[in-house]
């Protein structure tokens, strides 16, 4: 690339709450056109998904005021709430003294205003649709999830590689056991990645888990209890996701 520096390609940001209100996190991620990445994330103890969302993409804005960027370069995000607000909605919240078009206050004013300010020119937000395969956004739903339950997942900065989206773009395996056929090496990356996952607390879909268990998608359908996969339990949560955890015992492993 000589001297050129190294700009911001893409950008995404997600955020998560349990109980809306309730505890909250956010997760973002920047990448370079060198291939690296740079994940952010946080953890509120009392908020609202809503506040998730826009402490994200501020965040993201905040972030990216330092750093060079791609001419092209889009804020790809899953709220249409942080869209619309944006793009439609303030204009007529800001001639109306933060008033919305029945006359209430706008929710969450100190976070728009510090949206509004933290603008950027000729970026634009994107929505792509949560939990439909869109790997960064995957990972950033991962990431605030993570923050969510009070866990402190590992972020990328720059100088390492990628962190891991799903379970196709996971962190590169271990090393090999010497000697090991590959067969074996592969159960031992395999295993190592489910350790990771459940420790993470990450939810999966159904591809991502039949890639790492090595069944057939068709297999997960209609599984609506936990069961057991080696040393893992394997936990439906609805929506075509699944979640690991270790140590499970006491359950039968299904036929």
């Amino acid at each position: 690339m000589g001297d050129r520096p190294v700009r911001v390609v893409a950008a995404a940001c997600d955020g998560a709450c349990r109980g809306n209100p309730g505890p909250g996190g956010w997760g973002a991620l920047l990448r370079f056109d060198d291939g690296s990445l740079r994940e952010l994330g946080g953890a509120a103890p009392v908020t609202t998904n809503n506040r998730m969302e826009l402490t994200a993409a501020l965040a993201v804005l905040e972030a990216l005021r330092e750093l060079p960027r791609h001419p092209d370069l889009v804020l790809r995000t899953d709220s249409r709430y942080l869209i619309d607000g944006l793009q439609k909605w303030m204009a007529g919240w800001k001639r109306k003294g933060w008033r919305t078009a029945s006359g209430g206050a706008v929710l969450n004013r100190d976070l728009w205003e510090q949206l509004d300010a933290a603008r950027l020119p000729g970026l634009a937000l994107r929505h792509v649709r949560g939990h439909s395969g869109d790997p960064d956004n995957d990972r950033c739903d991962a990431i605030a999830v993570a923050f969510s339950r009070g866990q402190s997942p590992t972020l990328a900065v720059e100088s390492q590689p990628p962190a891991a989206a799903s379970v196709a773009e996971a962190t590169a395996a271990p090393e090999p056991v010497d000697g090991a056929p590959r067969s074996l090496q592969q159960l031992l990356s395999r295993m190592e990645l489910a350790d990771r996952l459940a420790a993470g607390g990450y939810s999966l879909r159904a591809v991502e888990l039949a890639r790492l268990l090595e069944v057939p998608t068709a297999t997960l359908e209609g599984k609506a209890d936990p069961w057991l996969w080696r040393d893992w339990l394997v936990r439906p949560l609805g929506n075509g996701c699944w979640r690991l955890e270790r140590g499970a015992g006491g359950l039968d492993r299904p036929q």
